[in-house]
């Protein structure tokens, strides 16, 4: 899969937006564009900002991509967000909340994960998230993208500070918690993840509705299905995900995905792109060269 597949999902009326998915084939990425259908306001999420870990150079095709849809539909941007630091892409957060002038946000307790990141790095002053994101999202709180109200949901498992946006009448994006139905659900064996919680996060988006989109922020396809796909709604997955149907058992989920977790190599982007992503995307300080470098622990992991 080398192409960069765009989907939108339309709106179902004045409550429920526009949705347009934009897969990064790279990272397997699924990175949204929302927007209010009566206002083209629009918000823009979890966008990839190209990263190539042979040769450790930074692009921005995704990011053009992505600038080229909010101008063809003529969408006005307001939100730039994030639903966590990734561990396996480097976010456009700060690159497009500059471009567009926008505020940028995230959860609020990614200050506690990039606390845990700084004993990682030995980087003790690094890593001030509100420096680099203009709002730190709390559990219930609220916001508006055009007319449409968007509700913030703490929901840990995968990272400790990952957040869920509920956005009008009909969706919400959901990160990586959940995969496809025929996927399952997400890993949570980095640094401050949890199964338990990740389970208690999942319950707690299955109970939003079963005719709510859920859009999940990756997909992997492979032989038994090449075409990515990113969203699915709740009736489906209580029918047919293959970890979490309604008939799933908490106990027998947690050892199974715990087991599953263990076999799991580290991304291979990952330890260059938490100390970009704790600073929004923002490369390290330049240093007296002029050029930017990241710190890559030894036997850590």
């Amino acid at each position: 899969m080398t192409d960069r597949v765009e989907r939108h999902s339309p709106s179902k009326g004045a409550g429920s937006p526009d949705v347009w998915g934009v897969y990064d084939p790279p990272t397997g990425s699924a990175q949204f564009v929302v927007a209010c259908p009566v206002t083209k306001r629009a918000a823009l999420v979890d966008i990839v900002q190209d990263f190539d870990p042979q040769h450790y150079a930074t692009g921005d095709k995704a990011i053009a991509q992505v600038k080229a849809l909010v101008a063809r539909e003529g969408l006005t941007v307001e939100w730039v967000l994030d639903t966590h630091p990734h561990a396996d892409h480097l976010t456009a957060s700060a690159l497009l909340a500059d471009h567009y002038d926008v505020p940028n946000g995230i959860g609020r307790r990614v200050s506690d994960i990039a606390e845990l990141w700084r004993e990682y790095y030995n980087l003790p002053n690094a890593f001030d998230v509100s420096k680099h994101y203009a709002r730190l999202f709390a559990d219930d709180d609220t916001f508006n993208i055009g007319n449409l109200p968007v509700k913030v949901m703490l929901s840990p498992g995968h990272t400790l500070g990952s957040i869920t946006y509920v956005i009008g009448d009909d969706c919400a994006l959901v990160h990586d918690t959940l995969m496809q139905p025929d996927r399952g659900t997400a890993r949570c064996d980095f640094p401050g993840g949890s199964a338990a919680a990740l389970w208690r996060s999942i319950q707690d988006i299955l109970a939003l509705g079963e005719t709510t989109r859920l859009f999940v922020g990756h997909d992997y396809p492979d032989d038994t299905r090449s075409d990515p796909q990113w969203e699915a709604t709740i009736a489906d997955h209580l029918a047919q995900n293959i970890h979490v149907s309604s008939d799933a058992d908490r106990d027998d989920w947690i050892a199974t995905r715990e087991s599953r977790d263990a076999t799991l190599p580290l991304p291979d982007r990952m330890l260059a792109a938490l100390q970009i992503n704790l600073r929004a995307g923002n490369l390290p300080p330049a240093e007296n060269d002029g050029h930017h470098y990241v710190k890559i622990p030894l036997n850590k992991f």
